[in-house]
């Protein structure tokens, strides 16, 4: 289970090891994982966390262009940087370069009241403080 904190918000979410073990141990290799969530650019309703050219030695794993709310997404880089996805409504996962798909490894099973004040928070407040720790 991954504790999530984004500004004043708290989620908690399922680790989906089955459908991608490699993605998921990759990411707990960065926990805790400290950084800035904002507006993502291109994929509608959701925030990133932008992790530049960051190596995490995976490919492909239960990838995704249109996850759910709360359907997180490790991007591992190639055609854009290495980034998560934190989808909190309508999104079509893209960046400058066109439509990407990204590996779905964790899904918010608690908070999910929060998600759209996270997208109101990240669209009209900025960058907001985001931690990731194993719950």
């Amino acid at each position: 289970m991954l504790e999530i904190t984004a500004g004043p918000l708290t989620f908690r979410a399922r680790l989906e090891e089955e459908l991608a073990p490699r993605t998921c141990a990759a990411l707990r290799k960065l926990l805790p994982l400290e950084d800035k969530i904002v507006q993502a650019r291109w994929s509608g309703e959701s925030a990133w966390i932008p992790l530049g050219e960051l190596e995490t030695g995976v490919g492909p794993e239960n990838a995704n262009s249109y996850p759910g709310a709360g359907e997180l997404l490790l991007y591992p880089g190639g055609l854009s940087e290495t980034e998560i996805l934190f989808p909190y409504g309508a999104t079509c996962f893209a960046s400058k370069m066109g439509q990407l798909a990204g590996n779905h490894f964790a899904t918010i099973v608690e908070g999910n009241e929060g998600l759209a004040e996270l997208g109101r928070l990240v669209m009209w407040e900025g960058a907001q403080d985001v931690r990731f720790a194993e719950a």
